[in-house]
C-alpha cells in the first residue's frame, strides 16, 4: 500500500513537471539559442560575452541582457564591446526584444530581414559598424519603432518607402552610408530634416537638397522686375522715379539674399521637433529643448576661468569636471568630454543627450545644458555642494563631519531608487555601465544624485566600469 501511494506521488509530481516545465523551458531555450548563435558568430577580444553560457538555461542571467518579469528578453546592450564578425538571423526569434544595442562595434555583413519580426523594438541602434547591403524592408513592419541609428556604415541602396510608415519613429539616422535614389518625403519622413541622410552622395530630391536625374533644377527665387518709370504730364520722367527704381533694385536685392534664410525659419518653424539637430557652429544663437539649454563655448570659458585646474572637481573615463559660475551666479559642474569625433559625430552626441534629458527622477543628476563646437563636446550640470559619496568618505577633510549610518542608509536607498528608474521605469531605459561611488553624488541635503548616466554611449566600451 505504501509503495502504491509512493508511485502515486512519484506520478502526480512527473505530472507536474510536464504540464509547466516544458513551456518555460522552451521559451528560455529559444532566447537563449538565439542569443548563442549571436556569440558563436562574433569574435570577442575583450570577453564581453563570456557569462553567454548556452548550459544556462535562462539567458537572463547573462550580462549586457535585460529581461522583464517573465523572464523575456527585452534588451541586448553590447555598444563599444569592440566586437566583430556578422549577426544572425535568429536575432528574429527574441519577440519581445524592446532595445538592440549594437554601437560602435566592427561588425560587418548584412542587416538581417528577420529583425522585421521584433515587433517589440523600440530601439534599434547599429550605428558605426561595418555593415554592407540593403536597409531591409522588414523594417517597416516595427510599428514600436522611435530610434533607428544606422548612420556610418556601408549600407546602400534605396531608402525603403516601407520606414514612412512608421509613424512613431521620432529619431532616424542614415548618414554617412552609400545610400542611393531619392529620399522619401511623406509620412514619418516629413518629420526629419537633411541631416539625417548626410554623407550620402548619391541621395537625392527636396530632402537631400540635390535634384534627382532627369528631373529640373530646384528653381531659385524669381527675379525682381522693376516697374516702368512714371512719366509727368509734359513727356519727362519725374525724377523721383529715379528714386523709386534705386529704392526698387535695393529692395529686390534684400529680398534675394534674404528669401533663402526666410524659408529656413518657416521650415525650422514648421518642424519644431528638429530644432535642436543643425546648430553646429560655435557662435550659433542659444537653442533650447524644453528646460535644456544650448551654451556657447564663450559662456562656459568666461565661467570656468578658462577651464582652470584650479577649478578641476574631478576626473574620470570620460573627462574631466570643472566648478564654473554662470552669469546669472548660479554654481554650475562643466563635464568636458574627451575627445573623439567622427563623421556625423553630432547629431550622434545632440541625440544621446536628448535622450539623457528624458531621465527625470528626484535621485538621478538632472542635465540643465549643453555645448557642442566642432572641437568640444561639453555637458553642464547643477552644481553639488557635498560632493560626491568617494569625496565625503575618502576624501573628508578635518572640519567635515563623519556620515553616520543613518545618513549612509538614506544615500543608499536613494541611490538604489536612482538606479532602478533608469533600469526599470525610464522610457527608453538607460543602463548606467559605470556604477561607481564618485558617480553618486550629494547635494545640500545629502540626498543621493546619481550621475554619469547614459554616457557610455557617447564614449568608448572601455571607459566604463561594468
Amino acid at each position: 500500500m505504501q509503495q502504491q501511494q509512493r508511485r502515486g506521488d512519484l506520478a502526480l509530481l512527473l505530472w507536474l513537471l510536464l504540464l509547466h516545465h516544458p513551456l518555460w523551458r522552451v521559451k528560455a531555450n529559444t532566447e537563449g539559442d538565439a542569443l548563442h548563435s549571436l556569440r558563436s558568430n562574433l569574435d570577442d577580444p575583450n570577453n564581453v560575452l563570456q557569462s553567454w553560457d548556452p548550459t544556462l538555461v535562462n539567458p537572463c542571467t547573462w550580462f549586457h541582457v535585460t529581461c522583464n518579469n517573465d523572464n523575456s528578453v527585452i534588451r541586448v546592450d553590447l555598444g563599444n564591446a569592440q566586437l566583430s564578425g556578422t549577426l544572425v538571423p535568429q536575432l528574429g526569434q527574441l519577440s519581445n526584444l524592446q532595445y538592440l544595442e549594437l554601437y560602435s562595434n566592427n561588425i560587418s555583413g548584412i542587416i538581417p530581414s528577420d529583425l522585421g519580426n521584433l515587433t517589440n523594438l523600440v530601439s534599434l541602434d547599429l550605428y558605426m559598424n561595418k555593415f554592407t547591403g540593403v536597409i531591409p524592408e522588414s523594417l517597416g513592419k516595427l510599428s514600436k519603432l522611435r530610434f533607428l541609428r544606422l548612420n556610418n556604415n556601408s549600407l546602400s541602396g534605396g531608402i525603403p518607402m516601407a520606414l514612412t510608415t512608421v509613424t512613431a519613429l521620432q529619431v532616424l539616422d542614415l548618414s554617412y552610408n552609400n545610400l542611393s535614389g531619392e529620399v522619401p518625403s511623406n509620412g514619418s519622413f516629413s518629420l526629419f530634416t537633411p541631416i539625417s541622410f548626410n554623407g550620402n552622395q548619391l541621395l537625392c530630391g527636396p530632402v537631400a537638397q540635390k535634384p534627382c536625374p532627369g528631373q529640373p533644377p530646384f528653381a531659385p527665387p524669381p527675379p525682381f522686375i522693376p516697374p516702368p518709370p512714371v512719366s509727368g504730364s509734359n513727356g519727362r520722367v519725374q525724377s523721383s522715379s529715379t528714386g523709386a527704381i534705386a529704392g526698387g533694385v535695393a529692395a529686390g536685392a534684400a529680398l534675394l539674399f534674404a528669401a533663402p534664410a526666410i524659408g529656413f525659419a518657416w521650415w525650422r518653424r514648421r518642424k519644431p521637433q528638429e530644432h535642436f539637430f543643425d546648430v553646429p557652429a560655435e557662435e550659433d544663437p542659444e537653442v533650447h529643448l524644453g528646460q535644456l539649454k544650448r551654451f556657447s563655448l564663450r559662456e562656459l570659458q568666461v565661467a570656468t576661468d578658462g577651464f582652470s585646474n584650479r577649478n578641476i572637481l574631478g576626473r574620470g573615463g570620460f573627462g574631466k569636471v570643472y566648478k564654473g559660475r554662470l552669469a546669472d551666479g548660479s554654481l554650475v559642474a562643466v563635464k568636458r568630454l574627451k575627445e573623439e569625433r567622427t563623421p556625423g559625430g553630432e547629431l550622434q552626441f545632440q541625440t544621446e543627450v536628448e535622450m539623457i534629458s528624458m531621465a527625470v527622477h528626484r535621485n538621478l543628476l538632472r542635465l540643465r545644458g549643453f555645448c557642442m563646437t566642432p572641437t568640444e563636446r561639453l555637458l553642464v550640470y547643477p552644481f553639488m555642494e557635498n560632493g560626491s559619496v568617494a569625496s565625503c568618505i575618502q576624501g573628508k577633510r578635518e572640519n567635515e563631519a563623519t556620515l553616520d549610518w543613518t545618513t549612509r542608509m538614506h544615500i543608499a536607498l536613494g541611490a538604489a531608487r536612482g538606479l532602478s528608474y533608469l533600469h526599470e521605469q525610464c522610457d527608453p531605459k538607460i543602463i548606467h555601465r559605470d556604477v561607481k561611488a564618485a558617480n553618486i553624488l550629494l547635494d545640500k541635503e545629502f540626498e543621493a544624485v546619481v550621475g554619469d548616466f547614459g554616457l557610455a554611449k557617447l564614449m568608448d566600451y572601455k571607459d566604463t566600469h561594468v
